[in-house]
């Protein structure tokens, strides 16, 4: 609208720098009413700044001072935890463990890594099998001086010189452990995910007092879960190798 009001009154007040009067700034105030609520650039017509950029520019810089001293504060906190979580990860724990006969010696461990992830991820055997990680499944199971534990649920810094056993150091495929026949025999295994720490918990109940009934059996491999529901021909096999021993 080139012939209204407001577009004349720009149009002085560009070319004018004496104090706008009191019908200027009653215009003034109208052309702020009419105008649409989009970004306008920072410089207006003729290099001066109008009423809204100045505001707008105004609330900006007061936004940006009251924060910079919350990020200031905050800075020193967030470098000290950085800094600490570098300093424990590059220094960590040592430990030897005697893993099927062999030692190793690890360095820069963290000290809250299982014996499952220390067996899995450092030394690289990984017949050990990470199911559930909470203890529940069975698929960690290892001999700890001779009886099984669930590798999950135990630190590997605790078990320095002790005798570790995994499926590895149970037999191999040119020399398999009676156990390990059996299973192969009567199919105790379907897709093979447990099938290891099923080996390692009946390997070590050969040496349990239990009873000798399909019941005390059952009970004693209750802590190994075979999702594939092979649980009848793991029962034969356990039985034989008991049976022949």
């Amino acid at each position: 609208m080139p012939d209204s009001p407001i577009a004349r009154w720009r149009q002085l007040r560009a070319q004018s720098v004496l104090l706008p009067t009191s019908e200027e700034l009653a215009l003034d105030q109208q052309a702020v009413d009419l105008e649409p609520l989009t970004p306008e650039p920072l410089e207006a017509a003729g290099g001066r700044f109008s009423r809204r950029s100045f505001l707008s520019g105004l609330g900006a810089t007061s936004l940006m001072a009251s924060a910079a001293p919350l990020v200031v504060a905050a800075a020193p906190a967030l470098a000290s935890t950085v800094a600490s979580e570098s300093d424990d990860a590059a220094s960590g724990a040592s430990v030897t463990l005697r893993v099927n006969g062999k030692e190793h010696t690890l360095r820069g461990i963290d000290p809250r890594a299982t014996l499952l992830d220390t067996l899995r991820e450092r030394i690289h055997l990984t017949g050990t099998k990470k199911g559930c990680d909470h203890g529940q499944c069975g698929a960690c199971t290892v001999h700890v001086n001779g009886r099984r534990v669930n590798s999950c649920l135990s630190f590997a810094v605790m078990h320095e010189g002790d005798e570790i056993t995994t499926i590895e150091g149970i037999g191999q495929p040119d020399n398999l452990h009676a156990m390990q026949a059996a299973f192969v025999e009567h199919d105790g295994y379907q897709c093979g995910y447990c099938t290891s720490g099923q080996i390692m918990s009946a390997v070590a109940l050969l040496q349990e007092p239990i009873g000798s009934t399909d019941d005390d059996v059952m009970q004693a491999m209750s802590g190994n879960i075979c999702r594939c529901g092979a649980y009848g021909n793991i029962l034969v096999a356990v039985k034989q190798v008991r049976a022949r021993a």
